[in-house]
């Protein structure tokens, strides 16, 4: 696999239910390998995902937490797929809604073979909460290549000590780690060559 370097991001489509899910291929007739975002509703996510892909609201950007409802997919240099998936925690929705959206995320996360890696983003400044724990625990258990991104960075003053208390409250002092804030080029620099690394890993071959 090539290396991938976030120079082209296409908006695909949005979509919950599996059926409406995108199929794109390689020219070699492979399937695109997928990475996936996934954080509570206030996170940053989709700063986040903006900053990265270097393209200004290609993710939609809300004061008010939870606007993300749908599975969102993009084609990153023709050759990966990236996908914004719905915040959890703070969305103003009914009970049945949540749990409809849980319901589609985790067949998503348990099933979609496409998936390479998953991206679980924490606020540097807060500690994890049981929705963080129990999606790291899971991706954990079933072996799920995971990569941990501390977003809003800019906002504490000791980041390696928050960072470390992250960690040992997820019980994994080693896990790969990025800390992230929009307000640095050189973030967006380092994740890209994380993701790339953990793509490597996946597949096993030079990139």
């Amino acid at each position: 696999m090539q290396q991938i370097p976030f120079k082209k991001a296409t908006f695909l489509l949005s979509a919950l239910n599996e059926k409406y899910f995108p199929d794109h291929k390689d020219t070699h007739g492979a399937t695109l390998p997928e990475i996936a975002f996934i954080g509570r509703s206030n996170v940053g996510k989709s700063s986040l995902i903006n900053h990265l892909l270097n393209i200004k609201d290609l993710a939609k950007v809300s004061g008010k937490p939870g606007k993300t409802r749908l599975l969102n997919f993009f084609k990153i240099d023709e050759k990966l797929m990236l996908v914004d998936l719905p915040g959890y925690g703070y969305a103003s929705v009914s009970k049945k809604m949540k749990a409809n959206w849980a319901r589609h995320i985790e067949n998503y996360l348990e099933n979609r073979k496409s998936l390479k890696l998953l991206i679980l983003l924490l606020d540097i400044r807060r500690t994890p909460n049981p929705d963080d724990l129990a999606l790291f625990e899971w991706a954990t258990y079933t072996q799920k290549k995971i990569l941990l991104v501390f977003t809003k960075a800019d906002k504490v003053k000791d980041k390696k000590k928050n960072v470390l208390a992250n960690l040992q409250k997820l019980s994994s002092s080693d896990q790969t780690h990025v800390t992230y804030t929009i307000k640095r080029g050189d973030c967006r620099k380092i994740l890209i060559t994380e993701i790339n690394n953990k793509l490597k890993e996946v597949n096993g071959t030079d990139t």
